[in-house]
């Protein structure tokens, strides 16, 4: 991938898209169709020529760049803690997980095993997302510290929910491991904040004519 500033937050807004879906999901039940079909994307895209493909297009993330801009750019009432520290658990837990590679094999190998039920499901069916949300369980779930989703219970113990919000955590590695491929350290997130805040306002303000026409 082409290691420059706007690949990078194209990334981000991929794992603040895969977050911010979680909490969503996990206080209402309910998911944006659009957005998580593009994250669940992202899962298969192994050899994608660019970082657009990987999310299907790179109006994919929307969600996730106007999640992010709200982040960085807005005031204390616009920014979310509960997102910060999935995004942060996120971080760590990606960082674990490339030191592990017995543990990666078995990501790996859980994630093929999806991609080929989706050809014949589709990806969105309850089999593709038992079998992702199944490896989550298996790989970064034995991680420790081990993400707890705060949402409500009604919604939480629902086992369809359960798996879509496994599958996000899984797509929101899927995007710290692209953010890194494409440049991507720690420090640009503390220190660089100004410049992946104008970054994001510019994708944003780029690709909503984009969404609008379709």
């Amino acid at each position: 991938m082409i290691q420059n500033s706007r690949n990078r937050t194209l990334a981000l807004g991929g794992l603040f898209q895969a977050v911010s879906l979680v909490q969503t999901i996990a206080y209402t039940g309910k998911v944006e169709a659009a957005a998580f079909e593009a994250s669940l994307h992202s899962l298969f895209q192994i050899d994608a020529k660019d970082v657009e493909a990987v999310f299907g297009t790179g109006g994919g993330v929307l969600t996730g760049l106007q999640q992010l801009q709200r982040q960085i750019q807005g005031g204390k009432e616009s920014r979310d803690i509960e997102i910060a520290k999935y995004v942060v658990s996120l971080l760590y837990l990606q960082r674990k997980l490339t030191a592990d590679r017995e543990m990666l094999a078995r990501l790996r190998e859980g994630i093929e095993r999806a991609a080929q039920q989706a050809a014949h499901f589709g990806t969105q069916h309850a089999n593709v997302l038992a079998s992702l949300a199944d490896t989550y369980l298996n790989t970064v779930s034995t991680l420790k510290p081990r993400i707890m989703v705060n949402g409500e219970h009604v919604h939480l113990s629902n086992q369809i929910n359960a798996n879509r919000i496994r599958t996000l955590l899984l797509a929101g590695i899927r995007s710290i491991v692209l953010w890194r491929q494409c440049g991507g350290k720690r420090w640009q997130l503390i220190l660089g904040q100004k410049s992946i805040g104008r970054e994001a306002a510019e994708l944003i303000a780029d690709l909503r004519p984009a969404e609008s026409l379709e």
